[in-house]
C-alpha cells in the first residue's frame, strides 16, 4: 500500500512516444544500459499517486535470460526487468539525474514457470508498480521501495520487491575510495564448473570456479562478459551475484531434478573486482520459503545473502 505521506512524483519526462502500433525500447540510459539489445523497457506510464505500469519486451533468444533448450524465460529476466523498472522511474518520475550511482540493496522475486514459456513472438509482459517508501536526504528523494506484478496478458507470471538507493557522483567517489573503473581490475578468472552442472550451454556464462569444498565456489569475474559488464564497473554488479546463486543452487540440487524459481537477496556492500569472492551454500533455512540460503563472502566480510527456492521440473 502506498504511503500518503510521501511526495508527489514530478511528471513522467524524457520518455519518446512511438506512433501506433510501433515499440521502441526507452532510452537506454535510463535503465543504466550501453547496449539497446539488453534494455527490456518500452514504455511507462503513470497511474496514481505513486503508481505506474511498465511495459517490456522479452527476446525470444538470449545468452542469459532464455533456457539451454529455448523452452522458457528464465527467472533472472524478471530481476533485471524489474531492476530496470527502478532506474527508469528514478529517472523519469523522482527527479534523480542522469550520473547519479544507483546501489541495489534488496531484491525478491517469485516466477510461476509454468507461465514463462516462449511463444512465437517475443513476449510483452506488463508491470504494475507500486512506489511504498521514498528516502529522502535534504528535501530530495535518495532512495525507495517498490513491488511489481508482472503480468503477460491475464496470467501473473512473476511478483517482485526491490530497494535501492543512490547519490551523486561527487559522494560516490568519496565512499568508494579512490576505486574506479578505470583504475581496478579483475584478476584472469579461474577455471569454471562445467556448464551442464549449473544449467548452462556455454562454458563463458559459468560464473563458480570449484574449490576443495563441495558447496564453496570461487565466483568468476570475467569483465569482458557483454551481458554482466554491458559496461566498465568499478564493483562486481549484483546481477552476477545474483546469477551466482542460480548456478549454485542448480550445482547443489543436482542433475537438474530441481529450477530456480524464486530469489530474495540482500546486499550489504560493495563485492570488489580484485579480490576473491566465494559463494558458499549454506545448512540452514532461507527466508521467503528458500530451500538453498546462498551467501557471498569477500575477506571476512558478507556481501549478499540469497535464499533460492526450487520446484521440481
Amino acid at each position: 500500500m502506498s504511503d500518503p505521506r510521501l511526495p508527489a512524483t514530478t511528471t513522467l519526462a524524457g520518455i519518446p512516444h512511438a506512433p501506433q502500433d510501433l515499440t521502441a525500447t526507452v532510452p537506454r540510459q535510463l535503465v543504466h544500459r550501453s547496449s539497446v539489445a539488453e534494455t527490456f523497457l518500452t514504455g511507462v506510464n503513470s497511474t496514481g499517486t505513486h503508481q505506474f505500469t511498465a511495459f517490456a519486451e522479452w527476446p525470444r533468444a538470449h545468452q542469459l535470460h532464455v533456457s539451454p533448450d529455448r523452452s522458457a524465460y528464465e527467472p533472472l529476466l524478471v530481476a533485471e526487468t524489474v531492476r530496470q523498472v527502478g532506474a527508469l522511474l528514478a529517472h523519469t518520475a523522482y527527479e534523480v539525474p542522469l550520473g547519479h550511482q544507483f546501489v541495489l540493496r534488496e531484491l525478491g522475486i517469485t516466477t510461476y514457470p509454468g507461465q514463462l514459456a516462449l511463444g512465437p513472438a517475443p513476449a510483452e509482459p506488463e508491470l504494475r508498480i507500486s512506489v511504498t517508501d521514498v528516502d529522502r536526504r535534504g528535501g530530495r528523494p535518495a532512495g525507495f521501495r517498490y513491488e511489481t506484478d508482472v503480468r503477460l496478458g491475464a496470467e501473473r507470471v512473476a511478483t517482485a520487491h526491490v530497494a535501492v538507493t543512490w547519490t551523486d557522483a561527487a559522494v560516490y567517489r568519496r565512499l568508494r575510495g579512490g576505486r574506479t573503473a578505470t583504475g581496478v581490475a579483475a584478476p584472469p578468472p579461474p577455471p569454471g564448473l562445467p556448464p551442464a552442472v549449473v544449467d548452462r550451454a556455454l562454458p563463458g556464462d559459468v560464473v563458480l570456479s570449484p574449490s576443495k569444498h563441495p558447496d564453496r565456489w570461487q565466483l568468476r569475474v570475467d569483465t569482458a562478459h557483454a551481458v554482466f559488464f554491458d559496461h566498465p564497473l568499478d564493483h562486481v554488479p549484483g546481477m552476477l551475484l545474483l546469477e551466482a546463486a542460480r548456478q549454485a543452487a542448480h550445482a547443489r540440487t543436482g542433475n537438474g531434478r530441481r529450477t530456480p524459481v524464486s530469489f530474495h537477496a540482500v546486499f550489504h556492500r560493495y563485492a570488489e573486482l580484485d579480490l576473491p569472492v566465494w559463494i558458499v551454500v549454506v545448512d540452514q533455512p532461507g527466508a521467503n520459503g528458500a530451500d538453498v540460503q546462498v551467501v557471498g563472502q569477500q575477506g571476512k566480510s558478507t556481501v549478499f545473502e540469497c535464499g533460492v527456492g526450487t520446484a521440481s521440473e
